[in-house]
């Protein structure tokens, strides 16, 4: 039997494929903010082509910390280039990122925390925390993940009082969705989406995921289906007993399964529960053996998304914004003046005729995946071509 792992400089073709599938997801949730169609509702169709976008996230900390063990494993700077990553990150998020969402300078009322926010401040809390073992980092990370809603009493209980003091700034930061964050007296307000916690602790426990892709393929796949389906049937457990995990119980409905569906598939994101973490991440790790031998056109198509995330995630926001503009001047004769707004959080109400059909949703999308590929080709062959230090910042 052989049992030797991933080497610290071969890239593992599963990985790649569930980014990369992700990150085609994740293009669904972003076009329907263009769309003008309300994120869960009010429709089975609608709520499902939300709820499919929500692995996302959770999947872009989880191996974004997987991917920091094998830098780590690679270069003796891992601390430093965290560090500069993530705060490299949040300014992309408060500028580049978000004038792709908005196309305003309009920076006096809106800016987004959003999930690359959190990525790069956890990278940051990352930073310190990799001077621990790995096997370490990874039981923090399980701790922040399983025991962070035993607080979930603090978001009805002050979330309604925190001011701008450096206090509520703290609490709105780390875990309470609550208002903006005010930078000064009449500085621009910054809403958090995504706080620090539990985000962080997926990071963590990603990076102590690490170790197991050191593995050889057979033990490997067996813990990856272990830890997947177990997560899993630790969510089935947890939500259907109501017994942990979310700040909302599941009540089964009388008749109507459908409506009982979406109740049990309708978990808290933000913060993201425990329920939503196990719901989304358990079939994320139960995918990387499945994934092991995949062989083809498509899945070398997917894996290009994966193997440069980020490039995808900057241009894709523009590419969609300028495409619903196009759709904007096909359906209303001009482009809309909704379309610059504060996308994606606090957009006023879509004008009279514009909202789009959940079909022509997904024909933009699917017209923005393939424009994305040909991009996304073109990166990553400069990408292995060249050496440039920059370049593993994008």
């Amino acid at each position: 039997m052989n049992n030797e792992g991933a080497t610290p400089s071969q890239r593992i073709l599963s990985v790649d494929l569930i980014r990369g599938a992700v990150m085609i997801l994740m293009a669904i949730d972003h076009v329907r903010v263009y769309a003008a169609i309300p994120a869960g509702g009010p429709s089975p169709d609608i709520f499902f082509t939300r709820w499919i976008t929500h692995f996302c996230a959770p999947a872009f900390l989880f191996l974004a910390g997987t991917s920091a063990f094998f830098y780590g494993r690679r270069h003796s700077d891992l601390s430093r280039f965290l560090i500069t990553r993530g705060l490299w990150l949040v300014i992309l998020e408060l500028t580049v990122i978000r004038f792709g969402w908005t196309f305003n300078f309009d920076y006096g009322n809106y800016s987004l925390g959003g999930v690359i926010w959190v990525i790069g401040w956890s990278m940051v809390i990352l930073s310190g925390l990799v001077k621990l073992p790995a096997h370490v980092v990874g039981v923090i990370g399980i701790i922040i993940m399983a025991g962070h809603n035993l607080l979930q009493w603090l978001q009805p209980a002050i979330g309604p009082s925190l001011g701008n003091d450096l206090k509520s700034i703290l609490w709105k930061f780390t875990y309470i969705y609550s208002s903006p964050i005010t930078v000064g007296a009449d500085g621009p307000p910054i809403f958090v989406l995504y706080t620090l916690v539990p985000w962080v602790g997926i990071m963590a426990a990603g990076y102590g995921f690490g170790r197991f892709l050191l593995l050889g393929p057979a033990r490997r796949n067996r813990l990856c289906l272990t830890i997947g389906l177990g997560a899993i049937g630790l969510f089935l457990v947890l939500r259907g007993f109501n017994i942990y995990g979310n700040p909302t119980i599941w009540n089964p409905p009388d008749g109507d399964w459908v409506v009982g569906l979406l109740s049990f598939l309708n978990v808290a994101k933000y913060p993201a529960s425990l329920q939503f973490i196990l719901m989304t991440l358990g079939p994320v790790v139960a995918l990387i053996p499945c994934l092991e031998r995949a062989k083809g056109r498509v899945a070398d198509w997917i894996a290009l998304f994966g193997r440069v995330p980020f490039f995808f995630y900057i241009v894709h926001i523009p590419l969609i914004h300028v495409l619903a503009m196009g759709i904007s001047l096909l359906n209303l004769g001009e482009i809309s003046p909704w379309l610059f707004a504060n996308h994606p959080l606090v957009p006023p109400p879509p004008p009279e005729g514009y909202a789009w059909s959940l079909p022509a949703l997904y024909a933009v999308w699917a017209l923005t995946i393939v424009m994305l590929y040909f991009a996304c080709l073109w990166y990553a062959d400069m990408k292995s071509r060249r050496s440039d230090w920059w370049l593993k910042y994008i």
